[in-house]
């Protein structure tokens, strides 16, 4: 479909200042956009997302905001502040994974649409530059690689992510990126594609995925921290398959007694370290026989299943792979199975900038916005800007029925008062004199930053 004539609805209310009703016709539209048989499906380098790309576009259009593809292929509003220097930049994406909900992603692209919209129709100027950034391929679930636009924005990605193929097309993500205009010779070199202090802090808007705002009572959230996490997407237990009432326990090689035996190891792993107060979390989240194979009588011989955990510490992300290997090792032994473990993915844990979490405090506060700053154990685009040198700050808005799936369900109003916080923090921020900042010199430092470090640049949500 057309995201612009679909945004027609979009840009009036914009335009008019109506905020509620502006986040009515939005959501309405990245609905239509993305709406599948059971829930939303808007597929990154798919009509999906694409269709949502050109919608935003044409909403910047109404404005009168120039937008653009960048080098990464996503697309980049800018709004000239009344200052030239660091833009300051506010960020999220609009794909979404198969059969999720309407709002993981999206309400922080609405977000910055209501703060550009804010100095538009006020006549005024932020004051920096600003921009609006909709990254391309935030989840996982299409590559089995996330935060597919600011790794390719901050040279993160490495030819193995490049020759991935998408879960749908098949088509590679190098052909993908290729299609939207990316310039993939250089993202395949490791270059990153804009120099991190061109950017003096990205802000991300985004939906809370757990229950812990609604049941404390906030709209809207600081973030602290964004949980690292290991992912080992692709795995197989190889056993020996055999006739379920002739073969006894001690001569079997059962892949899923194995698989069960892992599992309720880990566990108890995780509990103990619980115990102790260390941050962790642990999910299995595919596992299955070939179905062309299984059956009532037959002992299983192979079982795949994926694994990931997720830790605010990178150590506890160390040695739980190290008792990952050792379970497998040891109970392949006893059973007499062979674990085969892809090779994992993973992101550092990432601590989100102090300083500018005060100002989103204080902005609060100032409003009389009940908060209180939280973890985010989900991955986010904030994540890699933080981890390419841009300072980064998060604010999570109340969400019921957890993420990932159609229930999503935010309440536009606690939106609104994210989008207060956001602006309130811009305005009164003395930006030109944190840290003794020296913008004309930040401004032309192009040729002297540091790449992303490539060693850190696996990563998935």
């Amino acid at each position: 479909m057309d995201g612009a004539v679909n945004s027609r609805d979009v840009t009036a209310a914009l335009l008019g200042g109506d905020e509620a009703g502006f986040l009515e016709a939005f959501f309405a539209t990245m609905a239509v956009i993305g709406r599948d048989d059971v829930g939303i499906t808007r597929e990154a380098f798919g009509a999906g997302e694409n269709d949502a790309l050109a919608a935003v576009g044409a909403m910047a259009k109404a404005l009168g905001v120039p937008a653009a593809a960048d080098r990464a292929g996503n697309l980049q509003l800018r709004l000239e502040g009344a200052v030239a220097g660091p833009a300051l930049a506010i960020g999220s994406h609009l794909d979404s994974v198969p059969h999720g909900g309407n709002f993981d992603g999206a309400a922080g692209i609405a977000a910055g649409l209501l703060v550009l919209a804010r100095y538009c129709r006020n006549g005024t100027k932020p004051p920096l530059p600003l921009e609006l950034l909709v990254l391309r391929c935030e989840e996982s679930a299409w590559f089995d690689r996330a935060y597919v636009g600011s790794l390719a924005l901050w040279g993160g990605l490495g030819q193995r992510d490049l020759a991935r193929c998408h879960r749908r097309t098949g088509r590679t993500l190098a052909q993908c990126l290729e299609d939207v205009g990316a310039d993939v010779e250089a993202i395949a070199r490791g270059e990153a594609l804009r120099d991190p202090r061109d950017l003096r802090a990205f802000f991300e808007v985004h939906i809370e995925q757990g229950p812990v705002m609604v049941a404390r009572g906030f709209p809207t959230a600081p973030v602290t921290a964004i949980r690292g996490n290991r992912r080992y997407p692709n795995n197989r237990i190889v056993g020996a398959a055999g006739h379920s009432g002739a073969v006894p326990r001690w001569l079997r090689h059962d892949a899923v007694f194995a698989f069960g035996e892992l599992i309720t190891g880990l566990d108890e792993h995780w509990k103990a370290l619980q115990e102790r107060g260390i941050d962790l979390v642990v999910t299995a989240g595919m596992v299955g026989t070939n179905a062309a194979d299984h059956g009532m009588t037959r002992i299983p011989g192979e079982l795949t299943f994926s694994l990931e955990f997720r830790s605010q510490s990178e150590a506890t992300l160390d040695a739980f792979a190290g008792l990952v290997r050792v379970e497998c090792e040891t109970i392949g032994q006893r059973r007499g199975v062979r674990f085969e473990l892809d090779e994992p993915l993973g992101a550092p844990p990432a601590l989100l900038d102090p300083w500018l979490r005060s100002r989103l405090i204080e902005a609060a506060a100032a409003l009389g916005v009940k908060t209180e700053p939280l973890p985010s154990g989900a991955g986010h685009d904030a994540a890699v800007f933080a981890g390419a040198g841009v300072p980064a700050a998060m604010l999570f808005v109340r969400n019921e029925a957890g993420s990932h799936n159609p229930a999503e369900h935010m309440e536009h109003a606690d939106l609104l008062q994210a989008v207060d916080v956001l602006y309130q923090a811009l305005q009164t921020t003395p930006w030109h004199e944190n840290h003794g900042l020296d913008l004309a010199a930040e401004a032309s430092a192009a040729s002297r930053f540091t790449p992303f470090d490539i060693n850190q640049k696996e990563t998935t949500t």
